[in-house]
């Protein structure tokens, strides 16, 4: 075998091993494209900019749960004691009703891993975006 090939297979079994330790550690990447799919499940109930059934997204990566002014929380949610990122918003987004029990969202969850990953990501680009940097 010559060198540049051992070279290119020792990259590429370098590559898995770093692939499978993200996956290890419970870390995967989203497409926010493909989020912004999964998100039109969520426009039932959410908006990016404004409240509806429940509360806008936009700011949503960094801000204390329960916190929107002018949105009615449940007194669950209320009383919920964490700032919402990545790690956090994928147990909710698993399944709301275990996560925060008493809380309105009657929604089930995202149960596939891959598709709350990709939302997630859209849901983190789209808040950097110019649309909720105007919200």
């Amino acid at each position: 075998m010559s060198i540049a090939l051992r070279a290119q297979a020792l990259l590429g079994i370098a590559l898995a091993v770093a692939a499978g330790g993200a996956i290890a550690k419970g870390e995967l990447t989203g497409d926010p494209k493909a989020g912004e799919a999964v998100y039109a499940r969520c426009f039932a109930c959410h908006a990016l900019t404004y409240n509806r059934t429940g509360p806008k997204h936009c700011g949503l990566l960094g801000r204390r749960a329960g916190s929107v002014p002018g949105f009615q929380y449940s007194v669950a949610m209320k009383r919920a004691n964490w700032i919402w990122d990545k790690k956090m918003l994928d147990r909710f987004l698993a399944n709301p009703m275990k996560v925060v029990p008493g809380t309105t969202m009657g929604y089930a969850g995202v149960k596939d891993r891959k598709e709350r990953a990709d939302l997630i990501a859209y849901l983190e680009q789209a808040g950097k975006s110019d649309v909720c940097r105007e919200h």
